[in-house]
């Protein structure tokens, strides 16, 4: 039998908040830990197991046999399971054998909180720490101008096994190539933000990494965990910040993974009724048990700690918040009060963004939630959720689907387009066209504009021109930028080579410069979630199809006056209200043929006249190109 000794990094304390729901910093005492006692080097393990009978530590330095390592139980009721283990070192492969007191049922799991983890389909954990020198200091001490409500916020989502191959050798970028090709893209493209699908390692690559079994681990498809910080690393050092995904809704029953952990469901709530999701065929967490809320928490605060993580854009808030979520009747039980809201998720989403916030101020929680639950994006001291900002689901389908429609019936439908305004100021709303949107056969963006080709791309335009206009913070999911025609699959690379032709390189170029126009401009950003940063001019004139707006910033001089026409007919002497006399002078135009569009635009400065017209002194005559979004200032 093989050495043991004990050892403990936890202290009474350390115990006491694990019970009780409140320790946020497990990855420091959980898990496997490199260490010297008495001159020995080796490994310090400690696992939660609690209806465990013994726990073994197996792996290549033991041959895999069960009872070589015993851990040894904590006599303090806690379950965790713990000991030091002599020459054991960094990369060693190991897993925990667990034989539960609960009918004699055998384990053999993957390390909660492992640091690095085998490359699937190999499951087993690896002992791991980096001393990765981090060069970011500058960016740490700044970060809150780039991550406050009134910052421009302008995310690229990208899964990072498909965003670019390397097609000589059919793979993946390595987080290497990556913190060189990626992040000079994205400075390019001019995103403030860059958003990673799950990067915790997950087994299964058709789940997108929506199914984690490594929590603390960032997937080794792509390299070890000091390269990944390289990543985060080079972002920072061009002042963008990493958003990752994050997915406490669900977790796989994959055997080497938390569901019945210890024979018993530990981290799954035991009623299948709360412990089982449905859509995705998945374990959900027992929110209400205070050990797992303490490892869900701790997580999150890992990301944001460890590897200097900027957001967290929290996955299917929904599912969490509601017992009935794809569930029939007679398939759910109501709380405590006969209703449907999942008290218990409840109550951990607020604790889990209160510890976020008060830990890192100057970071950002996203909630993708896609009901009217109430107040997801305020503070919990206003009975709020406490997220940061909330996906705003409603916009992105409701304009989907008015693009879809051919410009001759859009008339009929303005109020599609215009209802999102009625409820845009109740949360701080990220408008996304994410991954969800180009997959299962909904086309890609591009393929769901109606018209020829020519048509087409200007609708996308005009969608984007739109998008980067409207209040709230944009979030565009890969490949959108440069009108990618086929579906997203997580499989190939981006069609790239679609760059080559001027309808897509001009996308692009839109992208670029709606991102400039909108960092350049107060009005878009400084009061985005405040309707003192919002005007209209004219939501009325279906019979056109034109909305006209005003976005503002605390200053009157830095507002901007928006005009869309979502018909190919070109508007001339268009007469619009406006608030104060001067010339109106274009800034932007998404009909430019730089874009590849028209060319169509306001080329002299206009003067306004002093008229009343839509309940306002002054009116100007302006152009709207043809399926186009245009932009102006008002000069004195």
């Amino acid at each position: 039998m093989g050495i043991v000794t004990s050892y403990s990094l936890f202290s009474e304390f350390d115990i006491h908040l694990f019970k009780a729901g409140k320790h946020y910093r497990l990855f420091k005492k959980m898990g496997s830990h490199l260490t010297t006692i008495n001159g020995i080097s080796g490994t310090y393990f400690a696992v939660w197991a609690p209806s465990a009978k013994s726990v073994s530590v197996v792996g290549d330095f033991n041959h895999w046999a069960e009872g070589e390592h015993l851990l040894n139980v904590r006599w303090d009721q806690s379950g965790i399971w713990e000991g030091f283990i002599p020459d054991i070192k960094k990369g060693d492969i190991y897993k925990y054998k667990i034989h539960s007191n609960h009918n004699d049922i055998q384990t053999e799991k993957a390390d909660p909180y492992a640091r690095r983890c085998e490359h699937p389909p190999k499951t087993a954990s690896v002992v791991w720490e980096d001393e990765y020198q981090w060069n970011d200091n500058n960016w740490l001490q700044n970060r809150k101008k780039h991550n406050t409500n009134d910052a421009p916020f302008s995310v690229y989502e990208v899964h990072l096994g498909s965003w670019k191959k390397n097609i000589e050798e059919n793979r993946s970028l390595s987080y290497i190539e990556l913190a060189d090709e990626l992040v000079s893209y994205v400075k390019k493209m001019e995103f403030t933000h860059v958003e990673l699908m799950p990067v915790m390692e997950y087994p299964y690559d058709p789940s997108w990494g929506y199914q984690l079994t490594g929590y603390f681990a960032p997937t080794s498809r792509f390299g070890y965990p000091d390269e990944f910080k390289l990543l985060v690393d080079k972002f920072h050092a061009s002042d963008i910040g990493v958003i990752l995904d994050w997915v406490p809704s669900h977790f796989p029953e994959d055997a080497h993974g938390l569901g019945l952990f210890d024979g018993t469901s530990l981290y799954e709530h035991p009623d299948k009724r709360k412990g089982y999701h449905p859509d995705w065929k998945s374990l959900v967490f027992n929110y209400g048990r205070n050990e797992v809320k303490s490892f869900l928490i701790s997580n999150a605060i890992f990301w944001l700690d460890q590897y200097h993580i900027d957001g967290l854009r929290v996955d299917a808030v929904a599912s969490m918040l509601f017992l009935d979520y794809s569930r029939k009747e007679g398939e759910w039980e109501p709380n405590i009060f006969g209703g449907r809201e999942n008290l218990e998720a409840i109550t951990f989403m607020k604790e889990l963004n209160e510890e976020i916030y008060a830990s890192f101020p100057d970071v950002q929680t996203i909630a993708e939630e896609s009901t009217s639950f109430p107040m997801v994006s305020k503070p919990t001291y206003l009975g709020g959720l406490g997220f940061g900002m909330k996906w705003m689901m409603g916009w992105m389908h409701d304009t989907l689907q008015y693009f879809a429609k051919e410009p001759v019936y859009r008339k009929h439908h303005q109020n599609e387009l215009t209802f999102s305004m009625t409820y845009a100021f109740t949360e701080n709303f990220m408008l996304p066209l994410s991954h969800d949107e180009v997959v299962h056969g909904k086309s890609s963006i591009i393929g769901r504009m109606p018209g020829d080709e020519w048509q087409q791309f200007a609708n996308l335009r005009l969608l984007y021109s739109y998008m980067f206009t409207h209040p709230g913070t944009n979030l565009l999911f890969m490949g959108a930028e440069f009108g990618q025609r086929a579906e997203w699959d997580f499989q190939h690379s981006l069609d790239w080579h679609l760059l080559q032709y001027d309808y897509h390189s001009g996308i692009q170029k839109i992208i670029i410069d709606l991102n400039i126009l909108y960092k350049n401009n107060l009005a878009l950003y400084e009061q985005q979630f405040t309707i003192s940063g919002f005007e209209w001019i004219n939501y009325e004139d279906h019979q056109n199809s034109v909305i006209a707006y005003i976005r503002k910033g605390t200053k009157e001089k830095d507002s901007l006056i928006v005009v869309c026409n979502f018909t190919p007919v070109p508007r001339t002497n268009y007469r619009i209200g406006l608030p104060k006399k001067g010339k109106l002078v274009e800034v932007f135009n998404s009909d430019a043929k730089k874009y590849n569009g028209s060319g169509i635009s306001n080329t002299e400065e206009i003067k306004i006249m002093l008229k009343n017209w839509q309940y306002r002194k002054y009116a100007a005559e302006i152009t709207i190109p043809p399926l186009a979004t245009v932009v102006f200032k008002i000069k004195q």
